[in-house]
């Protein structure tokens, strides 16, 4: 059985998506972009927004079940390539151990606001295995 999970984004509904999708044991998670939901703004350094989508898809994944160390999969989207130097850390900092299969691309985002978009894929036991 299929499960969607929200986080209670506005988008989520106007834009018509989950932010996660749970099948069987594998979670699906959306672009999640640097949107601090709290206080509904996005900030404009990078790495601050690099944070906040990881912070986002970490509670997600453990509304599915899961936690950041089941994480098979991560694509990055950068708006510029010049913003890999400043996420660089925050990245290591969520993934250095857990090194999931990576894609880093350089594209247009729906916001010009929005620096960096990130997607995961997780299976949930896969730290164990």
């Amino acid at each position: 059985m299929v499960k969607r999970i929200s986080t209670g984004s506005p988008f989520e509904r106007t834009l018509g998506y989950s932010r996660a999708v749970v099948d069987d044991d594998m979670i699906y998670v959306s672009g999640t972009t640097g949107y601090d939901y709290d206080k509904m703004v996005m900030p404009e350094d990078v790495a601050a927004q690099a944070r906040n989508a990881l912070e986002t898809i970490s509670r997600v994944l453990g509304d599915a079940g899961g936690t950041l160390r089941d994480v098979v999969r991560v694509r990055y989207y950068l708006t510029s390539a010049e913003h890999v130097e400043a996420i660089t850390p925050v990245l290591g900092e969520y993934f250095g151990d857990i090194r999931p299969a990576a894609t880093m691309v350089v594209a247009g985002l729906i916001d010009p606001l929005m620096k960096v978009e990130i997607e995961v894929t997780a299976r949930v036991g896969a730290h164990f295995s």
